[in-house]
């Protein structure tokens, strides 16, 4: 497996990532990027873009997935809840392809995806677990949490979704890769995160 971090357009520079599977499968985390960077690096890894994986529905982490599905004939994975085709869930149900599977398990060549449902920010919101990766989305971030303000939030839900990631059982060293801003590890935000630990709920 390799993996890159493709920064969204601008203004919100989205985290966005890449994954080519040692069959050379293309798997990306939240298209945000312009349509071209992803076909360029595919390009140059000499990989097939298979799979687009959607830790939620925002304007801001889908801009690209028409494009790179009519290109390409990729599966798109989100959960059907947040494709409202509004302003800020842009997506309609006939642009996903897949919910997750009921298993809570996606298989893609030699990695296993584990989804755990952790709604608050949208009513759909995932975060994907990949080996040691953590794809927390808006769901965590270094030291914060998504906005519960936006049509569809829940602050309660978001306390319950904070604390089931708390909880898992995986190591500290996992690595956690948000949507937004810098990276982190769970162990670091199991200890210092004020809205994991509960402080400011």
């Amino acid at each position: 497996m390799k993996i890159q971090h493709i920064p969204g357009v601008a203004p919100l520079y989205t985290n966005t990532f890449l994954i080519v599977t040692d069959a050379g499968h293309g798997i990306i985390v939240d298209a945000a990027a312009a349509p071209q960077t992803y076909l360029d690096a595919l390009q140059a890894e000499q990989a097939q873009l298979t799979h687009i994986l959607l830790t939620h529905g925002h304007y801001d982490h889908v801009g690209a997935v028409a494009a790179l599905r009519k290109a390409t004939g990729c599966k798109v994975y989100m959960d059907p809840v947040d494709a409202a085709g509004n302003q800020m869930l842009p997506l309609t149900r006939d642009l996903v392809d897949e919910n997750w599977p009921a298993n809570g398990e996606l298989k893609i060549d030699e990695l296993t995806f584990k989804i755990y449902h952790t709604p608050g920010h949208t009513p759909g919101s995932v975060c994907l677990l990949c080996g040691e990766l953590l794809f927390s989305g808006d769901t965590l971030f270094a030291g914060s949490c998504g906005r519960t303000d936006f049509p569809g939030g829940s602050m309660q839900q978001m306390q319950q979704s904070l604390s089931l990631l708390a909880e898992l059982p995986i190591p500290d060293t996992v690595q956690v890769l948000p949507g937004h801003e810098s990276f982190s590890t769970l162990g670091r935000e199991r200890r210092s995160n004020p809205y994991m630990n509960g402080a400011w709920f």
